[in-house]
């Protein structure tokens, strides 16, 4: 058997070990999409793009048997939607865990879906890796991980596989348009967590809307940063109004973390925060000054 050969066979062994546990989610109208098994309990992973509707939702396994899904919730800045099966027997792949440097850039993948009955593949490389990214919506990935390959439609939702037959993630055409990203594993298994946990992500909530400015020279000297956060808006009886912070106030850190960007807003107040008592560090009219907010809940 020639090296060629070789590839073509293994990869064709590893869409047959990942086949059992890659399903049909019919989720909203025309085009299926694609879900992968979280676990054997019924907790299947999807893109919350192709769930169009909470309710009767059906999902076709490996076997030909539908069956009907739960929606247990959803993260739209991370596009992943967790699914309940209400019955069917399951099979659970091996999902790569990213603990080591089994991933790299030009390795082969696989991305597959079943939009349809029987399983489909596209084959292509990882294109880029990195570390952690914030989606355009505000979404924490663990690891930028850019697939370079055909995304077919329903295709959301499935797994990139490795050549090893682990799954590194699942697809989505959604958040980067025109470009195929794949959530990573410890993004997922983190949703998921928290999904099955509390029905949705929690995330903490000061009732602002913010746009960066620069410093003038003599404070960004001072504080060792060059930019801060504007209040645009201050929401009537939100946790920044209660806590004393006004519009024209320049936010520059928040407890012992510097803020220079919104993302540095967004990735601060996490669920974790919620009912937690912060020192908001602030410029007002030209004094650096503190006072205190007690992060709220953004429902």
């Amino acid at each position: 058997m020639s090296e060629l050969q070789a590839v073509s066979q293994g990869m064709a062994e590893v869409v047959k070990t990942v086949n059992s546990s890659i399903v049909r989610i019919d989720a909203r109208k025309r085009v299926p999409a694609t879900g992968v098994v979280w676990s054997t309990e019924g907790v299947i992973v999807t893109s919350h793009h192709v769930v169009r509707r909470d309710e009767n939702i059906s999902v076709g396994l490996a076997d030909g048997t539908t069956v009907g899904a739960t929606l247990v919730g959803r993260d739209p800045t991370t596009d992943v939607a967790v699914l309940q099966l209400n019955d069917g027997e399951l099979t659970t792949p091996t999902w790569q865990s990213f603990a080591d440097d089994a991933v790299g850039v030009g390795q082969l993948v696989l991305a597959l879906g079943r939009p349809h009955r029987t399983v489909q593949a596209s084959l292509g490389i990882v294109s880029a890796l990195d570390g952690n990214w914030r989606t355009p919506s505000g979404g924490q990935v663990d690891h930028y991980l850019q697939p370079d390959l055909v995304m077919y439609p329903g295709f959301s939702g499935g797994p990139l596989v490795s050549a090893n037959g682990t799954v590194l993630g699942i697809n989505t055409s959604a958040i980067l348009r025109g470009n195929p990203i794949t959530i990573p594993t410890p993004t997922i298994s983190r949703v998921v967590d928290a999904l099955l946990a509390h029905g949705k992500i929690q995330r903490g909530y000061l009732g602002v809307s913010t746009q960066p400015v620069r410093l003038p020279a003599n404070l960004a000297e001072a504080l060792g940063q060059k930019t801060g956060l504007l209040l645009a808006s201050v929401e009537p009886n939100s946790p920044a109004e209660k806590g004393g912070l006004l519009l024209g106030d320049t936010v520059v850190g928040l407890n012992e973390t510097v803020i220079r960007h919104h993302d540095d807003l967004l990735a601060y107040l996490n669920g974790g925060r919620i009912g937690a008592k912060v020192v908001v560090k602030i410029i007002r009219g030209g004094q650096h000054q503190e006072v205190g907010v007690v992060v709220g809940e953004r429902t």
